[in-house]
């Protein structure tokens, strides 16, 4: 015969132990007919069942002083994955006499048992496997089929009521063995069915009652967290279309603000221009008033220049008079003629020069009179030729300086017209410029506003697709609300399917667990008729004592038949028992043959 897999024997072993323990605490629980409190055996059984279904796999962690095993690591993983499970995690860390991690996860069996979500919990922790692959094993329990059969085992623990004491347990130090003997049937208990038909009946409507409120308290909570959900949305479009008016309304403002300042703008503008105007015209009426100064100004230079010609146009005549006389006084007059043609000569510049300037300082007219002066001398000069020929000569070298000081004054007087000209003609400029920055932001203040009326335009286009958004979004609250109506329907349809399925469910697993305990009986049945094929056995009715201690049989003391050698024992001679791959259950063995024995009724 092929050698088995110890791992998957001791998983079949405990899935069977497991099935075992949570049967006798439901059957008894119905025929005990109250809640369960920690002193009750079997729910101490089903603890240790579990207790040793959960440590199957697990891995060693090295610690401190030794290697160390607990359960605790990967019930505290619940936490994480199941957001209900918080209190129970957390109130077993506040518990005080708890001090090992092991005693930990025993109170935390115990408040889930209590709160009925045992198998929820595990459940989850199930469907995680590549979390719990950090604390077990890949051959063990919890990661192969026998956990998921375990935790649906765990489901029909929902019928009891516990009332567990956890405080004051000293949960650290529990020894757990599992007793055997709790879960041998009883002859006695077969007359108390009908009780316990009742009450089981009784137990199903509070359990099914339980499962219809559990189920109403989440559709009503999902609901509840729906309609939150609508109510901010709704809020959150009540509070956006509040800000969208109130930024309307600022906006308006804005845009009034905007308006005023722009009038403000042009008013200060056209005041600008206005005073502008009023500063060029100043100022073109003292250039005109200066203008005329200098011409009249320029009038009596030339008059001025007209009489001192004349004047030298005498002194000539007397001059050449006076050359006759002396032949000196020849040369000198022809030497002061050559002077006086050449004064003519640059007085006739000057002259041009005067008609092209149009303003003269006065400045000039001073050194006009200076001149007139020096003419006056000139000509007393003159008419003392006769005497003092020869200051005459050191008077015209003086003529000639002041002539020059006279045309260095006229260039000065050019340069300074220059000058106003340039100056004239720089604030004009000036002024131009600022009236084209004037026009420029004239010309942006209308595109602002242009761009204004584009946006406020713009906004209340938004404003009356928001009240279209509003309300389509409360059609669609009223077809939300259809919607539940409708969901609720299909809730309603989904349960009883649930319901229909799960009663399928539990109807194929009854009917594959009595053809699987019918062929198994079958092998058994064919295994003993091979064992037996060429014995005599001994026939029942002869076979009144046991073979070894000589006893009589009984009910309490049944007969066990060996396969091999036909021997007949009791009960308690034949207490030797193996495991058995196919078998649920240990199967008794023969002392001397250690053969399969068979049980006779």
């Amino acid at each position: 015969m092929a050698v088995k897999d110890p791992t998957a024997v001791e998983r079949a072993n405990l899935l069977n132990m497991a099935k075992l323990s949570i049967k006798g605490l439901i059957e008894s629980a119905l025929s005990f007919g109250r809640t369960l409190d920690s002193d009750y055996p079997p729910l101490q059984q089903f603890f240790v069942v579990m207790e040793h279904c959960l440590k199957h796999g697990l891995k060693v962690r090295k610690s401190f002083l030794s290697y160390n095993k607990t359960i605790w690591g990967p019930l505290e993983l619940v936490e994480k994955l199941y957001p209900e499970a918080e209190e129970i995690a957390a109130s077993v860390r506040d518990l005080p006499g708890l001090k090992t991690p092991l005693g930990r996860a025993r109170a935390w069996l115990r408040l889930a048992l209590m709160q009925k979500k045992m198998a929820d919990y595990l459940r989850c922790l199930i469907i995680q496997r590549d979390l719990l692959s950090e604390f077990y094993e890949y051959h063990a329990l919890m990661m192969e089929e026998e956990g998921a059969v375990i935790v649906g085992l765990l489901v029909g623990l929902n019928v009891i009521d516990a009332n567990l004491c956890v405080k004051g347990e000293d949960l650290d130090s529990q020894v757990g063995v599992i007793d055997f003997s709790m879960y041998l049937k009883n002859d006695d208990d077969i007359g108390s069915k009908e009780r316990n038909v009742q009450i089981s009946a009784i137990l199903d409507q509070k359990n099914y009652v339980e499962e219809l409120n559990r189920q109403l308290n989440s559709t009503v909570s999902s609901l509840h967290a729906r309609v939150d959900s609508l109510e901010k949305s709704n809020t959150k479009l009540i509070e956006e279309l509040a800000i969208a008016k109130n930024n309307i309304i600022k906006l308006q403002e804005e845009n009034h603000q905007l308006r005023s300042e722009n009038a403000l703008i042009l008013m200060k503008t056209q005041h600008h221009l206005e005073a502008t105007k009023v500063d060029v015209e100043a100022e073109l009426q003292t250039y005109k008033h200066s203008r005329q100064g200098l011409d009249e100004m320029y009038n009596e230079a030339r008059r001025q220049l007209r009489e001192e010609s004349q004047l030298r146009q005498d002194i000539e005549n007397e001059l050449m008079v006076q050359v006759s006389m002396k032949h000196e006084i020849e040369l000198a007059m022809k030497l002061l003629e050559k002077d006086i043609h050449e004064k003519q000569d640059t007085l006739i510049g000057l002259r041009q020069q005067l008609d092209e300037v149009k303003a003269i300082n006065m400045e000039m007219y001073q050194k006009l009179q200076v001149s007139e002066d020096a003419m006056k001398e000139k000509n007393e000069i003159i008419g003392r030729l006769e005497d003092k020929t020869n200051q005459i000569t050191a008077t015209m070298k003086q003529l000639e300086q002041r002539l020059q000081q006279a045309e260095k004054a006229q260039m000065e007087a050019e340069n300074e017209d220059e000058k106003f000209k340039q100056e004239c003609k720089n604030k004009s400029e000036s002024l131009q410029k600022e009236i084209s920055q004037k026009e420029k932001q004239l010309i942006q203040l209308e595109t602002d506003l242009k761009i204004e009326k584009e946006w406020r335009q713009a906004l209340e286009d938004d404003f009356e697709k928001e009240k279209k958004r509003v309300s389509h979004l409360r059609i669609e609250t009223q077809q939300i609300t259809s919607l539940k109506k409708e969901f609720l329907e299909l809730q309603d349809k989904n349960r009883q399917l649930k319901k229909l399925c799960q009663d399928q469910e539990a109807a194929l697993q009854e009917l594959a667990y009595k053809l699987s305990e019918a062929k198994l009986k079958i092998e058994d049945i064919k295994e003993a008729n091979k064992a037996l094929q060429g014995q005599v056995w001994l026939k029942d009715k002869e076979a009144t004592h046991c073979k070894l201690c000589e006893t009589e049989f009984s009910l309490s003391k049944r007969k066990h038949h060996c396969r091999n050698c036909g021997e007949i024992f009791c009960n308690a001679c034949s207490d030797n028992e193996l495991p058995l791959p196919s078998s649920p259950k240990p199967v008794r063995v023969c002392d001397s043959c250690h053969a399969l024995l068979i049980q006779s009724f």
